[in-house]
């Protein structure tokens, strides 16, 4: 018993290099998790996702407007084509 309290008696349980390493990997994970979810949920990406839908919104409504007026058209175009000889 005596031998196994000398061994573990003096020797610290970690090196200084293995806790420094363990730290700066820690810090990296927390880092990557914040950019991440910045990326992800954050006010920039946000404001990307609502302009886009208004944009989509836009060019929907200008494909039906254009849709109508291409109706117009068609119809003054097939009714000027049935005057002349």
């Amino acid at each position: 018993m005596s031998e196994i309290l000398k061994e573990y008696d003096g020797k610290p349980r970690y090196s200084f290099k293995q806790i420094l390493k363990l730290i700066a990997v820690g810090l990296s994970v927390i880092a990557f998790g914040i950019y991440t979810g910045n990326m992800l949920f954050g006010k920039r990406s946000l404001d990307v996702m609502l302009s886009l839908q208004e944009q989509r919104e836009q060019i929907a409504s200008d494909v039906e407007e254009l849709k109508k007026r291409n109706a117009r058209l068609q119809k003054k175009y097939f009714e000027l084509k049935e005057l002349e000889p």
